[in-house]
C-alpha cells in the first residue's frame, strides 16, 4: 500500500510512475479525498475544543443563576456533540474510501525496471545451459510413455473435474523427491529456515499480502471463509505482521512446501493440456524480510538460489527481468526463471522473484526497531519460487526423455529416489 504523505510531497513523481505502468494520474483524486478526510478531523477537533468551552461554562451559568446562558451552553453543548459525531463518521468514511482506493493502486516499479507494455519487452539477463540435441522429435510431459502410467487426468477429472491431475508410482515419487531436494538445498545451504504453514488463511493475511482486493476472483474462498491460499508467500510473509523486528534479527529467510491453490478465472483456454497449469499444486516458496538498504542485493539473492536449483538438476533456464507492463501488482522488480521445455520448444516461467519494497509491510504493519535507535521503520518484503514442483517435474521429464519412451532423471536426485534414476517405458522406476 502507498503512503498518502509521500504523494502528497510528490504527486507528479507518483502519477509518472503509475504512467509507466499504463494507468492514468491518481494523485489529485486521492489528495482531494485525503483534504476532505483531514478537514472533517480538524473540523472535529474545532467543534469538541467549543464543546468543552461551553462545558465548562455551564456550572458557571447555573452558579450565577442565569437560566437563559444555561440552556443556551446546554443546547451548544447538545449541540457540538451531535456536530462531533457527525465529523468522526465522515472521516470515517472518508478515511475508508482513501485505505480502499490505495489498496487498488499496484506498486511502483524501481527506476532500472525497464518500460515496457507486456512480455515481449522483458529483458533477458542471464541464460544457463545448451538446450539438449535430440536425435528424435521430443514430445510434452503428458505423451511420454513412460509418463503415462503415472499422470493421471481422467481419474483426476472423475475426481474434482478439469486441471486437475493423480500422480501414482514412479511419477509421484520423483515429484516428491523434486520437492525434499528443493527444500533440503534451500535449508542447508542457502540458509533458509524451514516452515510447515496452514493453506487455509483469513482475509487479513490475503489482504496484506496484495492478494487482496486485487486477486479475489483467481483464489478459492471456502463456505467458512477462509481463503485457500495461492501459494505460501502469503503464509509466511504475514508471519511477521504487526510485529516490530529487531534490526539485528534480519535479514529474516524462509521456506515452505506447500499445496497452493488458484482459480484462475482469467485464464480459461491456456495451457488446459497436461500438468502446466493447474487448480491445485505444490510450490516450494522462498520468502525474505530485509533492511529497506537491502532488499535488492537480497532479490538477487534469491534468483540465485532459485537458479541453482536448476543447474544442481541439469535444466537449461534463461532470467528475464519483467519490463512495466508484465510486472505483477505488488512488486518493484521481478526476476523471472524460464526453463527449457523441449516438447513446447520454447522456455517457460518455473520462478518468480520480486521483492516489494514497503508495499506489504505497509499494508500488514511490520516494521523493525534501527539498531541505532529512532522509530520504528518498514521492513522490505520479498518472495520466490524455489521452485514450483509440478513445472519442474514436467521440466525433468522433457528434458530426460529418450527414443524408446524412457526417461532419465538428474544424477542429484539419485539420494531420494534410492539410486533408481530412470522410468522405463513401462512407468517403472529402475
Amino acid at each position: 500500500m502507498h503512503d498518502i504523505r509521500t504523494i502528497r510531497d510528490t504527486p507528479e513523481a507518483f502519477d509518472a510512475a503509475l504512467a509507466r505502468r499504463g494507468l492514468s494520474p491518481m494523485s489529485s483524486d486521492l489528495l482531494a479525498l485525503d483534504s476532505a478526510r483531514r478537514a472533517c478531523i480538524t473540523a472535529a477537533e474545532a467543534a469538541l475544543a467549543e464543546r468543552n468551552a461551553a462545558s465548562k461554562q455551564v456550572g458557571a451559568a447555573k452558579a450565577k443563576g442565569d437560566e437563559a446562558e444555561f440552556e443556551r451552553l446546554r443546547a451548544l453543548v447538545a449541540d457540538k456533540k451531535a456536530e462531533i459525531a457527525r465529523l468522526e463518521d465522515e472521516a470515517r468514511d472518508k478515511d475508508a474510501a482513501l485505505r480502499d482506493a490505495l489498496l487498488g493502486i499496484p506498486n511502483l516499479p524501481d527506476a532500472d525496471v525497464p518500460d515496457g507494455a507486456d512480455e515481449a519487452d522483458n529483458v533477458e539477463i542471464d541464460r544457463w545451459g545448451t538446450p539438449r540435441a535430440f536425435d528424435f522429435k521430443p514430445v510434452e510431459h503428458f505423451e511420454i510413455p513412460g509418463v503415462v502410467p503415472g499422470m493421471d487426468f481422467e481419474t483426476a477429472a472423475k475426481l474434482s473435474g478439469s486441471r486437475f491431475v493423480l500422480l501414482r508410482g514412479a511419477i509421484a515419487r520423483v515429484h516428491r523427491a523434486l520437492a525434499q531436494f528443493m527444500l533440503d538445498t534451500h535449508t542447508g545451504e542457502n540458509g533458509l529456515v524451514e516452515h510447515m504453514t496452514p493453506v487455509l488463511v483469513r482475509d487479513d493475511a490475503m489482504l496484506g499480502t496484495d492478494k487482496l482486493p486485487k486477486f479475489g476472483d483467481d483464489s478459492f474462498l471456502t463456505r467458512e471463509g477462509y481463503w485457500l491460499i495461492p501459494t505460501s508467500e502469503v503464509t509466511l510473509t504475514y508471519s511477521v505482521a504487526g510485529d516490530v523486528l529487531d534490526e539485528a534479527t534480519l535479514p529474516r529467510r524462509m521456506t515452505a512446501h506447500t499445496l497452493c491453490f488458484r482459480s484462475e478465472a482469467g485464464s480459461a483456454g491456456r495451457d488446459t493440456a497436461g500438468m502446466l497449469r493447474q487448480h491445485q499444486f505444490e510450490k516450494v516458496e522462498m520468502v525474505s524480510v530485509t533492511h529497506p538498504d537491502h532488499s535488492r542485493a537480497e532479490l538477487d539473492r534469491m534468483t540465485r538460489c532459485a537458479e541453482g536449483i536448476l543447474e544442481a538438476l541439469g535444466l537449461p533456464y534463461r532470467t528475464v527481468v519483467l519490463c512495466t507492463g508484465d510486472m505483477g501488482f505488488g512488486a518493484r522488480r521481478t526476476h523471472d526463471i524460464e526453463v527449457w521445455l523441449p516438447g513446447q520448444n520454447t522456455y517457460r516461467e518455473i520462478s518468480s522473484c520480486s521483492t516489494t519494497g514497503d508495499f506489504q509491510a505497509r499494508r500488514m504493519n511490520a516494521r523493525f526497531k534501527p539498531a541505532g535507535g529512532g522509530k520504528p521503520e518498514f521492513v522490505h518484503t520479498l518472495n520466490g519460487s524455489g521452485l514450483a514442483v509440478g513445472r519442474c517435474l514436467i521440466a525433468v521429464l522433457e528434458n530426460g526423455q529418450q527414443a524408446d519412451g524412457s526417461v532419465v532423471l538428474p544424477e542429484v536426485l539419485g539420494p531420494w529416489l534410492g539410486g533408481k534414476l530412470t522410468i522405463t517405458a513401462g512407468g517403472v522406476l529402475a
